[in-house]
């Protein structure tokens, strides 16, 4: 019975080492809402502070260590985040068409712009398929939407990176990035 119980233990530890090697250092996350029987769906990677302080920087530094040498920030961790909507929106007052986009923000002068684009994002960094990793690749050619977003120091820090949407009606809502003491956001509604 002894030798049993050993055993099943053994087990046990063995299980529990498996999962926690299999857990990513920035875990994938989603952010999704549906209005008027269509979703909007946000698929990001989620970043850890892990003690880390000032990680967006301070005055002419702001944004230059997150975007890692990149010309925008990827808005997260890993592949490159994407926005999908079945439905035409309406982004901080510029019109966005119904489809797949990848999101990346430009944290410039202290200020954040949000942006959509055509890019498409490949599913690991040393695939061979077409498409852009993180933001390195990035072109401003291929924008679809920039538009502003309110950006506040939060009194909390979030220690992983956090997209949701907030003060969501029939028709309207706001869509939020949170990090560190950093709240950016902007406002979104349904377009007929």
């Amino acid at each position: 019975m002894r030798t049993l119980s050993i055993f099943f233990a053994f087990l046990l530890i063995l299980s529990s080492t498996a999962c926690a090697q299999e857990r990513v250092a920035s875990p994938r996350g989603e952010a999704s809402t549906q209005i008027e029987g269509s979703w909007i769906v946000v698929e990001y990677g989620r970043p850890i502070l892990r003690g880390r302080t000032e990680v967006f920087g301070t005055g002419d530094e702001y944004g230059v260590d997150i975007t890692g040498g990149a010309p925008v920030w990827r808005a997260g961790a890993n592949q490159s985040t994407r926005f999908m909507t079945e439905s035409d929106l309406n982004i901080g007052g510029a019109d966005l068409p119904a489809g797949e986009y990848s999101l990346f923000v430009d944290l410039s002068g202290n200020e954040w712009t949000l942006i959509l684009s055509n890019h498409k994002a490949r599913p690991q960094s040393r695939s061979e398929e077409p498409g852009i990793w993180g933001a390195y690749d990035y072109s401003a050619d291929l924008d679809v939407l920039r538009v502003p977003m309110q950006k506040v120091n939060s009194s909390v820090s979030h220690d992983q990176l956090t997209m949701a949407f907030y003060d969501v009606s029939t028709t309207d809502g706001t869509f939020a990035i949170m990090w560190e003491d950093q709240v950016a956001t902007v406002s979104f509604e349904l377009t007929k």
